[in-house]
């Protein structure tokens, strides 16, 4: 009993761990393996709850920690993502990869510091998320790992996929401030959001998780990094249409 109680934490460390990677990546602008390390740190994350659940170790200090790897690799990582993004658009070449540019004071505006917002709204929803005892079989807001996905696909669809119109919108200013606008209220928004924790395995009770779950699956496999966006959009509009079951 006393090694399955760890077992969880470990989970925990290895989410933040994950984030940590995140950060140093972005930082250093391989905006593709920040992704892949966030990807990393929120499986991690689901089975650091999972492992809680099924060992019967649930308790305050996990709830904590839990939060506090979150607010890195789903705050902070996809915060640094878009300022980089914001800040590397006019070197951006069509076709290309992101150009690792060099940084300095003079060569950054204030716009791309707007980015840091998703890990200030991140924050925020993770501290009102551990005190709000409405949020225990579903979310209210968008989870902070969704959003981190969703703002960390962004620079892989500009370059592994040949998405014209997607790649006209991610390297536009505009969007990118427009998106960090609406991620950050959506982050924190009064909306009711289903949670893919499953109490049985019942099609009848778990119709709208098994379905969501089925498209997004067809989706990841025919347009690929694509696909993350629309998921986000899918699991929102579901979360709406089906807001009373």
């Amino acid at each position: 009993m006393t090694i399955k109680k760890y077992i969880p934490n470990a989970f925990t460390m290895a989410n933040l761990f994950c984030g940590m990677l995140g950060v140093f990546f972005a930082a250093t602008g391989k905006l593709d393996y920040a992704a892949y390390a966030v990807v990393a740190g929120i499986f991690f994350d689901f089975f650091d709850g999972f492992f809680a659940r099924m060992f019967k170790v649930e308790g305050e200090l996990g709830l904590q920690l839990d939060s506090l790897a979150d607010v890195v690799t789903s705050g902070v990582v996809p915060g640094m993502v878009m300022f980089q993004m914001l800040h590397k658009l006019e070197h951006w070449n069509t076709g290309e990869r992101w150009v690792e540019a060099g940084m300095t004071w003079d060569s950054i505006s204030i716009i791309p510091f707007l980015g840091f917002a998703i890990t200030l709204a991140s924050a925020f929803r993770l501290a009102k998320f551990n005190i709000d005892t409405r949020q225990t079989t579903s979310f209210i807001g968008l989870p902070t790992p969704a959003n981190a996905l969703l703002i960390t696909s962004l620079p892989l669809i500009v370059q592994f996929q040949d998405y014209a119109l997607a790649e006209t919108l991610i390297t536009n200013t505009w969007f990118l401030l427009a998106l960090t606008a609406l991620s950050c209220y959506m982050l924190n928004a009064e909306i009711p959001l289903f949670a893919l924790k499953f109490k049985s395995w019942g099609m009848a009770e778990n119709k709208v998780r098994y379905g969501f779950l089925a498209i997004a699956i067809i989706l990841l496999f025919w347009l690929t990094f694509l696909a993350i966006p629309l998921i986000i959009l899918l699991y929102v509009l579901l979360s709406l249409i089906f807001r009373n079951q």
